[in-house]
């Protein structure tokens, strides 16, 4: 089975995000960046599907060189090769185009994607990239297991679980649960070497057009100070609560 593992390389949780050029672009100076975190669930179910099958793993990012260091992580932690398209991700459906190319040239077999991703949240590149392939698809994947073309998915909705079958080709779209956090792998120092000769191959982007493009972004309002009331003064607390809070 080869497996296509879709990449992003997103800010840190814990960076400080500012916008420049009248807040219609992300600024990344001193931001460090990591492997979107619902990727990082699918690679690793990958990965088990590797030590236990023999799968092949190759992971791909639709991105500049910045992301290499994102993509030789993958590697470390146990995908096989690397694929890096050679463009800026304008958008989720020139992201999705890209992807499919990949998959076309590569003949993969099992597509694993994140629901979204952590910096735009689009949603939207896993479902784009099965229309574009014509593959079937599973969104919001918690479980996902393969024997030979059946592939048996868990995935979430509204209140409850919903079980599928599908045959391979499939897209999923991953998220925790697919794995836990606790099996999340760090690499060692065996993997980081091992990373630095395996395979990480640049392509050129196919012709796309954006079909959408970001004007602004907003950050959250900051939260106000905090107000401390005496407990002894009820009637101050109810009228704050109410008419300040509005939350009674």
């Amino acid at each position: 089975m080869k497996i296509l593992v879709c990449i992003s390389h997103v800010p840190d949780t814990t960076a400080k995000i500012n916008f420049t050029n009248g807040d219609s672009e992300f600024d990344a100076n001193g931001v460090q960046f990591v492997i979107n975190p619902n990727d990082e669930f699918g690679l690793t179910r990958a990965i088990w599907f590797k030590e236990q099958a023999g799968a092949t793993v190759t992971v791909v990012n639709v991105g500049g060189t910045d992301a290499e260091a994102t993509l030789r992580k993958a590697l470390a932690i146990g995908a096989d090769e690397a694929i890096r398209v050679n463009a800026t991700p304008t958008d989720g459906f020139f992201v999705a185009k890209q992807l499919a190319e990949v998959v076309k040239n590569g003949g993969y077999d099992l597509v694993i994607a994140g629901k979204e991703s952590l910096d735009y949240n689009g949603g939207m590149v896993p479902g784009m990239l099965a229309g574009l392939l014509g593959y079937d698809f599973v969104n919001g994947c918690i479980t996902l297991d393969v024997n030979g073309t059946d592939a048996k998915a868990v995935r979430e909705i509204d209140g409850g679980k919903e079980t599928l079958s599908a045959k391979l080709p499939l897209v999923i779209a991953g998220q925790k649960g697919l794995v836990e956090e606790k099996d999340l792998r760090i690499p060692n120092m065996r993997g980081i070497m091992q990373a630095r000769t395996k395979a990480l191959t640049l392509v050129e982007p196919v012709g796309a057009q954006s079909s959408t493009k970001s004007v602004k972004f907003e950050k959250p309002a900051p939260k106000s100070a905090v107000k401390l009331i005496s407990p002894d003064n009820l009637d101050e607390l109810v009228n704050l609560l109410h008419n300040e809070a509005k939350v009674i």
